[in-house]
């Protein structure tokens, strides 16, 4: 087998489960809202965000893989390979930073499932609205029920789902060309308007693209099955992993802008759906009364079990370090950690907070500090990582990072 620095390019049948794995976090909900966000202010923007996104997603994805696999542990995650780098501290709060990024993220899946169901049986089939609390209930159960069933058969699942998800992403995209307006073109955005889009876009693009709550998972995987080998084999897996994302979520999120206003995408920023829901209330074709929102839920339910995955990691870390046990917890703490998960996805799904604010002002800030900056600190710091000092990347990661997470202070003026 090739050595570990020569450069692999095309992923082996392995590295492709985890493509579509990787592939399938990503392709949740922040797709399904990137339209509104970066088409609001016309498309000049969504041009300006497709030159850096695939740049922005690959190296900070491979920094934060490089990460874990610098672990002299042989099944070392992210949240153990934190704290034997920063100390006992700093690597819980580390752990809490991670745990404090996904975990947002399940809550908006809770809250775009519910809306995605309700919108369907309400505009769609033309039923009464059933009460959110039971509907809510039932959703997240049935997920949930999904995910108890095990690791192996959720990335089963997963991979399974990605392929006609693809399929029908690149489809509709194309079936919504008849409805573009290239109109929009015209609509330019003084300097402000664009920077300041631009600006708060970031941490909802960062969130669309973010596969990262995968990445520990797939780190340890790629080192078990490939030894010294894992890092030539991760990175052509993270390379056409952000290929495709690029590919599939650029042309969709054009299709959908240039088939709207930005008006329209005010609006369903205000309704808090998705863009497909917004697009099936929206366009009068049963086509797409039917299946955007099956889609909108098929993207959701990708994303929603690989985070779920890094939501479990990064709470069981949090409860291993304060009661000194193990990351291999009992029966006991695993039930615990499932029905706090339950609980607290049902109650927001019920209380049904405005999705992008969540993205925008927590989720996108702290995925940037855990996937952007974090890698690079412990580049700095950590003899090692010290081998990946002096690139380029290194310094465009670290300033993407911390100009996304100064978008909160944006947002909060």
């Amino acid at each position: 087998m090739e050595g570990q620095g020569r450069r692999r390019w095309l992923p082996e049948k392995y590295d492709l489960m985890w493509v579509m794995n990787l592939f399938g976090t990503a392709i949740g909900a922040g797709i399904l809202f990137l339209p509104i966000s970066a088409g609001q202010s016309g498309l000049w923007p969504i041009i300006a965000i497709t030159l850096i996104v695939g740049p922005m997603t690959y190296y900070a994805h491979r920094g934060l893989t490089r990460f874990v696999l610098s672990s002299p542990s042989a099944d070392g995650d992210i949240t153990s390979v934190a704290g034997e780098y920063f100390g006992p501290l700093a690597g819980l709060i580390i752990n809490l930073a991670y745990f404090g990024a996904i975990y947002p993220i399940l809550l908006i899946y809770g809250v775009s499932i519910t809306n995605t169901v309700d919108s369907f049986w309400v505009n769609q089939l033309g039923l009464e609205p059933l009460p959110r609390v039971a509907l809510s209930g039932a959703c997240i159960a049935i997920y949930m029920g999904v995910i108890l069933l095990g690791q192996h058969l959720v990335l089963i699942f997963n991979e399974r789902l990605t392929y006609p998800l693809c399929a029908v992403l690149f489809l509709l995209s194309c079936y919504l060309i008849p409805h573009w307006s290239l109109s929009l073109f015209s609509y330019v955005p003084d300097a402000q308007g664009f920077l300041s889009t631009l600006w708060l876009c970031l941490p909802v693009l960062v969130f669309s693209f973010n596969h990262s709550p995968a990445i520990s998972s797939c780190a340890v995987s790629m080192r078990i099955k490939y030894g010294a080998n894992a890092e030539g084999h991760a990175n052509s897996t993270l390379r056409l992993t952000s290929t495709i994302l690029v590919l599939f979520v650029m042309f969709f999120v054009f299709s959908c802008a240039l088939s709207l206003t930005p008006e329209d995408l005010r609006a369903a920023d205000e309704q808090n759906l998705t863009i497909l829901s917004y697009l099936a209330n929206k366009l009068d074709a049963p086509f797409m009364a039917i299946i955007a929102p099956l889609v909108a839920l098929l993207a959701i339910s990708t994303s929603f079990f690989g985070h779920y995955l890094g939501a479990r990691e990064g709470l069981n870390g949090i409860v291993a370090r304060a009661t000194g046990q193990g990351l291999h917890g009992s029966r006991r703490r695993k039930v615990g950690i499932a029905a706090f998960f339950f609980v607290t996805l049902w109650v927001v799904a019920a209380l049904n907070p405005r999705v992008l604010g969540i993205i925008e002002s927590l989720s996108g800030p702290l995925i940037a500090l855990i996937l952007f900056i974090m890698p690079m600190y412990a580049v700095a710091r950590v003899p090692a990582m010290a081998r990946y000092r002096g690139q380029w990347s290194n310094k465009f990661v670290a300033v993407m990072g911390s100009v996304t997470i100064a978008s909160l202070i944006l947002g909060l003026a």
